[in-house]
């Protein structure tokens, strides 16, 4: 077992992917806080406690667990979840953020309500469990950190909010890896591709539909996106990165599904324009002339303007 005697904190643990995370963590050695309101897609209530199923299904096969049922969108709370780890196992050595939820409308149509929601658990979140988690490994000069972004960093049509969070949790976790990988804890993040709850259902089916009849998906992506494997294709990455064996990794981004997981290359210098005398301030004329032959040939226009005819 690769994570005998670890302490692990895993959000949205009840369904999906934090499911899958959390059984795996269990029977590679680590006793485990499964995290989950038991909320629906969009945050509203639900009946239940999915948590508990889990925290069962661990026991039963001999792992350790407990179940939590705390937002981590509130600060006060996801203190007391960390504290509770401490608390229970000794000790915190892993915390897997997947908690989130989708309210999905074109931006001209979204409330204001549905971008704080959506910011508030994923990217506040993600930050709430981290800031207080890193209290505690810091000390311990030993951590791991996982959080969960999503492809949709990308820009994702009718999820601005997501997109905005998720590409947030990007930016946070390389911060916290710089700030943090001196104390020997490390940050990486996930953009997985499975199908749950939170991405597959028949109103997002009938959403993929509209958008290939627009045009805005190829038929490659509406096919991938209905073929889309299941969660348990992105648990052994997650593992490996709260090992040991992971200490080196540290600050990157991982992309999982099926028999597939590749990084991501970003942020780095692509192209440059630069001015003849090397010092002189460009004048809009010379952008208009310089930037479509030099910074942005060969690169399409992503969502070109409709011809209303």
């Amino acid at each position: 077992m690769n994570l005998k005697g670890k302490s692990a904190i895993v959000t949205g643990a009840g369904r999906g992917i934090g499911k899958e995370v959390a059984l795996l963590l269990a029977k590679e050695g680590a006793s485990v806080i499964v995290n989950d309101p038991g909320v629906g897609r969009g945050g509203e209530a639900e009946e239940g406690a999915p948590a508990d199923d889990v925290v069962s299904e661990i026991k039963a096969a001999g792992g350790n667990a407990i179940a939590n049922y705390d937002s981590v969108a509130d600060y006060a709370n996801a203190g007391r979840m960390v504290k509770s780890c401490v608390d229970t196992f000794g000790k915190i050595d892993i915390l897997v953020n997947v908690a989130g939820m989708l309210r999905e409308r074109m931006i001209w149509n979204m409330t204001e309500d549905d971008f704080d929601a959506v910011i508030s658990v994923h990217l506040k979140g993600h930050w709430n469990m981290c800031h207080h988690a890193t209290k505690v490994m810091r000390t311990a000069r030993h951590g791991r950190i996982i959080n969960f972004s999503s492809d949709a960093f990308k820009g994702s049509v009718g999820q601005c909010n997501y997109s905005a969070a998720k590409a947030g949790i990007i930016g946070l976790t390389r911060s916290i890896a710089r700030e943090c990988g001196r104390y020997g804890i490390t940050a990486n993040a996930m953009c997985p591709m499975a199908a749950t709850r939170m991405t597959v259902n028949d109103a997002v089916i009938a959403g993929w539909k509209r958008r290939l009849d627009a045009g805005l998906l190829t038929q490659a992506q509406y096919d991938a996106r209905m073929a889309m494997p299941g969660p348990e294709f992105v648990a052994p990455m997650v593992a490996y990165l709260a090992t040991d064996a992971a200490e080196d990794v540290n600050g990157q981004l991982f992309h999982a599904e099926r028999s597939r997981i590749h990084t991501y290359y970003f942020g780095e210098e692509a192209r440059s324009i630069f001015k003849q005398d090397d010092e002189g301030m460009f004048t809009v004329d010379e952008l208009i002339s310089m930037v479509p032959e030099g910074l942005m040939q060969g690169i399409p226009n992503i969502a070109p303007k409709e011809d209303p005819k």
